[in-house]
């Protein structure tokens, strides 16, 4: 789930600082993202191309039971808890750059289970069978596989430019969505966890329903970044937009997916 930080502003925020200050925070906070971003895209292909057993392996895995996913989630929830004090914290660059590597590599590792099923349910089937009873794991994205893939990031990245310019160029302080957000994100957790336990499919309405909700957070943090971050946070600031667009991404994903399929 995306991670947040207090909406109270806080001293030697952005918002009490020069204006070459502000610009110079927000050109640090964009670009940390952007080669975030980047770097997540490598990883998960870096993952699947040069240990595609290790991949296969952690997916099968995490797909073979809603206990398993479950510890899945819980652990990533943890390591994303970490990863946010970690770069946040007050005493050293490079305590932050751990804990934006490390939200990174959990980002990275979790979506190889969607890949893998992005790859088999819409690639060719009894060659994919074939591959697997001769103990071959190489992944094989069909052009149809590539494209639902290709479709989501521009959709992701479209939803992101789009709001986060909505709060740049109107200048409204989404902050006050803080509390509705919450407890939003607590009503997913709690259908998710439902839904490991008693087995029944969430389906394209419901990750209708978190894109609309990472979309909230995209105007809430970005309001956040604006105002409420001290100049010297922009590690932690990255990672919080990061960890929304990763979660943003893998929703639109599901939701693509579930579309094409009903095609």
């Amino acid at each position: 789930m995306a991670l947040s930080s207090s909406a109270r502003p806080i001293e030697g925020a952005v918002a009490t600082v020069g204006v070459s200050d502000r610009v110079a925070f927000l050109r640090k906070t964009y670009a940390h993202l952007g080669v975030a971003l980047i770097a997540f895209a490598a990883l998960t292909g870096g993952i699947l191309k040069f240990a595609p057993k290790f991949s296969w392996g952690f997916s099968k895995w995490a797909f073979g039971g809603n206990f398993h996913f479950l510890a899945v989630l819980a652990l990533f929830m943890i390591v994303g808890v970490v990863a946010q004090k970690l770069a946040n914290s007050p005493t050293s660059k490079g305590v932050q750059y751990a804990g934006l590597g490390l939200a990174v590599t959990a980002e990275a590792l979790l979506l190889q289970p969607l890949i893998w099923v992005l790859m088999i349910k819409f690639g060719n089937r009894e060659m994919i069978g074939q591959m697997f009873a001769h103990g071959d794991v190489t992944p094989m994205m069909s052009g149809m596989a590539s494209s639902i893939l290709l479709q989501s990031v521009v959709i992701t990245l479209a939803i992101f430019i789009g709001l986060t310019l909505t709060v740049f160029l109107t200048k409204k302080d989404f902050s006050f969505m803080r509390g509705i957000l919450s407890i939003c994100s607590f009503a997913v957790l709690g259908v998710i966890l439902a839904s490991l336990l008693f087995g029944f499919s969430l389906g394209a309405v419901f990750c209708g329903a978190v894109i609309l909700l990472m979309a909230g957070y995209i105007l809430y943090q970005t309001s956040l970044v604006m105002a409420h971050f001290p100049p010297t946070g922009y590690v932690a600031a990255s990672l919080m937009l990061f960890s929304t667009i990763a979660t943003l991404f893998w929703y639109v994903l599901q939701l693509m997916m579930s579309l094409r399929s009903n095609d």
